[in-house]
């Protein structure tokens, strides 16, 4: 993914990009009617209510002005319950909810809209055709105010919910999954160790490596005909110590720079192109409900089955528009244990004492076995979790219960 691409992205889905637009979309709504007046049909001209518009606007001043408000608290308590219940990592998701932007987005440009509106009627901006047209653009603004009004009443009330959580982040981690499945390795070639004169390009700012523009990579590699290691992948935190990559070449200080500059790093880490984030979080959100406070085992379970379509989504790789790799560009692949501890290990260690989570953490680690490279990863998380949930397990039908469970689907073989 380009950098610049990113950038829009994210800009896309932050709260004030598409307040701002229909911000000013309201604000030319209510101005342009004056312009749009002399090519307006006489027919128009007649009585429609038009007379009644500015009573109807400071209606809706007022009226928009509250929902705008109420919506706003909505949306802050559902980003907090999703903290507190959920995860914190789950709040960047919330905050690119596109229902919720829209609502949020379309009852201010309302507001605006009748604001301006109210004020262009005071200073007599408006003759009788430009004020048929304000008229009718009010009628039109209460309509889409009043679909988005149903479309959010029946949105909020699952906003911010624990199944909302798990389902925002799996999609999130589902969708960085099948990056990882289409690149593995960005672009590049796979790894191979630097030549022992390599030079190491680290970072001059601290924080979570979030993008790599690899394509600008190659771009640099090609001109300054150098061969690059990419060291620090996605979610990797790095600081001026810990090279970025390493360069087999002579690199002068615009080469340098360049190298850098394809790298984003950041405070937070972001899901686009780390996977593991995806994984962690969901984890995060079983931990928390496996704990003595909450004791929340269906959560858990949840979340189990969650992980389990996004492992499926990197065992089903889209090849389609898979590019050519840079035979320049080497990166180290994001190996599958790692994925999978990082998604399971702290299921199996809080929930070592519940049988139930036990028991469906061992069928999907068993039901992801067949479709992975190679099994023995998902096979040793399984014998790893039993292992703990005998030490953890007090009573000693628990334990038989587990075992059965393993035997019923092939994880343990019988006594001889």
């Amino acid at each position: 993914m380009s950098l610049w691409r990113h950038v829009l992205r994210r800009a896309a889905r932050k709260i004030w990009f598409r307040a701002a637009l229909f911000s000013l979309g309201a604000v030319l709504l209510a101005l342009a009617a004056r312009v749009l007046a002399p090519i307006m049909p006489d027919v128009f001209s007649s009585n429609m209510g038009q007379d009644s518009v500015d009573q109807i606007l400071e209606i809706l001043a007022s009226s928009m002005l509250a929902v705008t408000t109420f919506s706003l608290t909505a949306m802050v308590q559902a980003y907090s319950s999703a903290t507190t219940q959920g995860t914190p990592r789950a709040t960047q998701l919330m905050l690119a909810d596109n229902t919720s932007q829209n609502a949020l987005s379309t009852f201010l440009g309302g507001f605006l809209f009748s604001i301006v509106g109210i004020v262009a009627l005071s200073t007599g901006y408006y003759d009788p055709k430009a004020r048929t047209i304000l008229f009718l653009g009010t009628v039109a603004v209460i309509a889409i105010i009043a679909i988005t009004l149903l479309r959010w009443i029946a949105h909020v009330t699952g906003f911010g919910r624990m199944n909302d959580v798990i389902d925002r982040v799996e999609e999130a981690a589902t969708d960085a999954m099948r990056g990882q499945a289409a690149e593995p390795r960005l672009g590049g070639m796979p790894a191979r160790p630097p030549e022992p004169d390599a030079v190491p390009v680290r970072p001059r700012e601290t924080g979570y490596v979030t993008l790599i523009d690899s394509a600008k990579l190659a771009r640099l590699a090609e001109g300054y005909d150098l061969y690059l290691h990419v060291e620090a992948l996605p979610g990797a935190m790095v600081h001026p110590g810990r090279p970025l990559l390493w360069v087999d070449g002579a690199v002068d200080a615009a080469a340098r720079d360049g190298l850098i500059s394809a790298f984003t790093i950041e405070p937070h880490r972001d899901f686009d192109q780390d996977p593991r984030l995806g994984l962690i979080a969901l984890s995060e959100i079983a931990s928390r409900a496996l704990s003595p406070a909450v004791n929340d085992p269906g959560t858990a379970i949840a979340v189990l089955n969650a992980t389990q379509r996004v492992f499926l989504a990197l065992f089903d790789p889209d090849e389609t528009d898979r590019a050519e790799p840079s035979p320049r560009l080497f990166v180290p692949e994001l190996t599958l244990e790692e994925l999978v501890e990082a998604a399971y290990r702290p299921i199996a260690r809080d929930g070592a004492g519940n049988i139930e989570v036990q028991i469906r953490l061992q069928k999907t680690l068993a039901a992801l076995a067949p479709f992975a490279p190679d099994p023995k990863v998902f096979l040793d998380m399984a014998d790893e979790s039993a292992e703990r949930a005998r030490e953890a397990m007090e009573h000693a039908s628990d334990r038989e219960a587990l075992t059965l469970a393993r035997r019923g689907i092939g994880l343990e073989e019988m006594p001889a």
